[in-house]
């Protein structure tokens, strides 16, 4: 993918006007980190009735290129969940390494859900419920590209926790004020060269967070 559509490709809504900004949600406890090995990830196809509102027909990818993967995460609770990522067939084992790391690091994921849980797999619900999420046949915001996550290769990490931010000072999601200032060190933050964001770049994979404009924290893509 060029540079140029890279830099454009994450920010799911169209930038908002900045609002007042809302109080800050509870913080999150550290997370102990895992006491016991992930549960072995499991695969299985997807139907487009299983894809609901997150896939239609004319999307670049059909629901045979993709594939749903359960995986063991640890929580904000410190307790061991289990969660839903669907990712084009080509990035399985990538994806289950990946989540598999994150797991023995012990960084805290919210929840990892489907975006079709969501009312009409509206992106910016997912983002402000903190969803880790994958596959949404979704465009990017003022251009005619379909997004990574369009083609199942994408992946948005504690999406509130690590917002996109704009360069005029807009971020979605919108109830993610307080995490603008990426000087706080809460859990289940993205920095440069934490072992969490490593985990994906060291597999070839891009962070948004590196990026000029937007910076989009949340966001990593495999080209």
């Amino acid at each position: 993918m060029a540079a140029a559509a890279v830099v454009l490709t994450q920010c799911a809504s169209t930038p908002p006007p900045r609002a007042a900004t809302p109080p800050p949600p509870s913080p999150p406890p550290s997370a102990p980190g895992a006491t016991s090995a992930a549960a072995e990830a499991t695969v299985q196809p997807v139907t487009p009735a299983e894809l609901g509102a997150s896939w239609r027909p004319g999307c670049p990818v059909e629901p045979a290129q993709l594939r749903r993967v359960a995986v063991d995460h640890i929580g904000f609770d410190g307790r061991t969940h289990r969660g839903e990522l669907i990712v084009h067939q080509d990035l399985v084992p990538e994806v289950i390494t990946i989540f598999g790391e994150l797991y023995r690091l012990g960084f805290p994921i919210d929840k990892i859900r489907t975006v079709d849980h969501y009312p009409a797999a509206d992106d910016e619900l997912s983002m402000a419920d903190d969803n880790t999420s994958a596959f949404n046949c979704r465009g990017i915001p003022g251009s005619k590209q379909w997004s990574p996550h369009a083609y199942g290769r994408a992946i948005d990490l504690n999406p509130l926790l690590n917002p996109c931010i704009y360069a005029g000072g807009a971020f979605v999601p919108k109830n993610a004020a307080p995490y603008v200032d990426r000087g706080r060190t809460d859990p289940g933050l993205l920095h440069d060269g934490d072992p969490a964001v490593r985990a994906f770049t060291d597999r070839g994979w891009q962070w948004g967070g590196a990026w000029t404009t937007p910076l989009d924290y949340q966001h990593f893509e495999r080209p």
